[in-house]
């Protein structure tokens, strides 16, 4: 799966991609394109990065009016739907909607920018996550995007998550390629020991 950041200069400082990128990447991938919208106004444009190959589109809690309604929208337009929570985001908010969504995104540093350092506590709302899907037997991923490397996967992976989003750890690593190995195979090991 290929995560795409889209940002608007908005909701978060940074700008980047428009749909033009997303159209590029399918013609050129059989991958899967998640899609993270970090912008003001998801519902108008879910629907278009949708139409231009996005395969998982998550929205941000804090900028969804109707989240109830937009994550039945992404999934009425052919998409897995995402809810992203911000690091000072509680997973109790999420309450109501962990029945519709297909993942969970926890933010594990604040949105914006590349290279920040993982804000270890974002570990807890994983965990909580983890527990809540297993006792209300729930089918979403728990997806964690931000200061993901070597120093801390291992760790990730046992707190529960499913989809990691790693960025700088990679694409600033001599062989990236050698680097994705070297992580997948940390979080296996991890997931292999029993504690």
């Amino acid at each position: 799966m290929l995560h795409v950041d889209i940002m608007d200069g908005h909701f978060v400082p940074n700008f980047t991609f428009g749909t033009p990128i997303t159209e590029s990447l399918k013609r050129f991938t059989n991958v899967k394109l998640d899609h993270h919208l970090m912008i003001e106004d998801p519902d108008t444009f879910a629907p278009v990065f949708i139409k231009a190959g996005a395969d998982c589109v998550s929205v941000h809690y804090e900028v969804c009016r109707n989240l109830d309604r937009t994550l039945h929208m992404i999934q009425d337009h052919g998409a897995k739907a995402g809810v992203v929570i911000n690091p000072a985001t509680s997973v109790r908010l999420l309450e109501n909607v962990l029945d519709i969504v297909d993942y969970v995104l926890v933010m594990s540093v604040n949105p914006g920018y590349g290279g920040q350092k993982f804000i270890p506590n974002t570990l807890n709302k994983v965990r909580d996550l983890a527990r809540v899907r297993a006792d209300r037997k729930l089918g979403f991923a728990i997806e964690i995007d931000g200061g993901v490397g070597p120093e801390n996967i291992a760790q990730i992976a046992r707190a529960g998550v499913d989809w990691v989003v790693v960025g700088t750890s990679v694409f600033r690593a001599p062989d990236p390629a050698q680097a994705i190995r070297d992580m997948l195979k940390t979080a296996d090991e991890a997931l292999q020991v029993k504690v």
